[in-house]
């Protein structure tokens, strides 16, 4: 399974033709909570080794349309972790000093260090979406930044960053019963945004925007996963299986120890 939501490199993208629901993939909820759990406990040793050993990086980008559940998805999938090893970074609209620069310095900045998983919560792949839909750069410059991408996600894994990009893939009708739930609980109306409505009013909009950027950014060395997420559960699970077989194909490994035999403590 952890292979089975990948994209393949040069693939056509349609993702009206990709399910949102993962009861069309998995029927038994009970059964598929327990494995996350599972899993979660593996991610949880893992990550503690890739810590320890102090050499290896994972990168895990998070894109979704609005109330996909990117924030969800990480406190779920990472619950109990070492909060040490592990850095959260929300790109929101840009600062005017991170506009002064190209559109990859601010990104390049909170890429993770050795031992450490890095996740983007939003990416640099909001340069070639939000600029795109709302016109706020001319075609001739966005079009161009899908090569600069690749680009800087080889220089990444050249240097030994392991990258998984995680589409998480809601439909229309599902969008609009979590914005509604965000409107209708007081507690989450820090959550919505009028603006939320004028994105709802561009769905087709970044439904292409999306389908390209896959297209055009699915690569052998960090290929995206799209990810049914309707059912949180069937999400939390598929994303879960994908890390953790990274990190297992990566198989961190606690440095060697001194010895330490004569040692007394008083």
């Amino acid at each position: 399974m952890p292979t089975q939501h990948r994209l393949t490199p040069g693939q056509k993208v349609r993702l009206n033709r990709i399910t949102t629901d993962g009861k069309d993939l998995y029927s038994d909820r009970s059964a598929a909570e327990a494995q996350f759990k599972a899993l979660r406990a593996e991610l949880i040793d893992l990550q503690f080794r890739l810590y320890a050993e102090g050499k290896q990086k994972l990168l895990i980008v998070l894109q979704a349309l609005d109330a996909g559940g990117k924030d969800s998805t990480i406190r779920k999938v990472f619950l109990g972790v070492n909060p040490q090893g592990v850095r959260v970074t929300s790109f929101k609209r840009p600062t005017e000093e991170e506009l002064a620069h190209d559109f990859l310095w601010r990104i390049h900045q909170h890429v993770p260090a050795k031992g450490m998983i890095g996740i983007f919560n939003r990416s640099h792949y909001e340069d070639v979406l939000v600029v795109r839909v709302d016109e706020i750069v001319p075609e001739s410059v966005w079009r161009a930044r899908y090569d600069r991408i690749n680009d800087f996600e080889k220089l990444l894994t050249d240097s030994g960053t392991t990258i998984l990009k995680f589409y998480l893939h809601i439909s229309n009708k599902e969008q609009k019963q979590r914005l509604e739930a965000r409107l209708a609980d007081p507690t989450r109306h820090w959550k919505f945004e009028a603006a939320d409505l004028a994105k709802r009013r561009q769905w087709d909009a970044y439904i292409e925007a999306f389908e390209e950027m896959l297209q055009r950014c699915t690569t052998d060395h960090a290929p995206w996963y799209v990810i049914p997420a309707d059912q949180k559960w069937y999400r939390n699970l598929a994303v879960s299986q994908v890390i953790v077989e990274a990190l297992k194909n990566m198989d961190p490994q606690f440095p060697a120890a001194e010895d330490l035999s004569g040692f007394t403590i008083e």
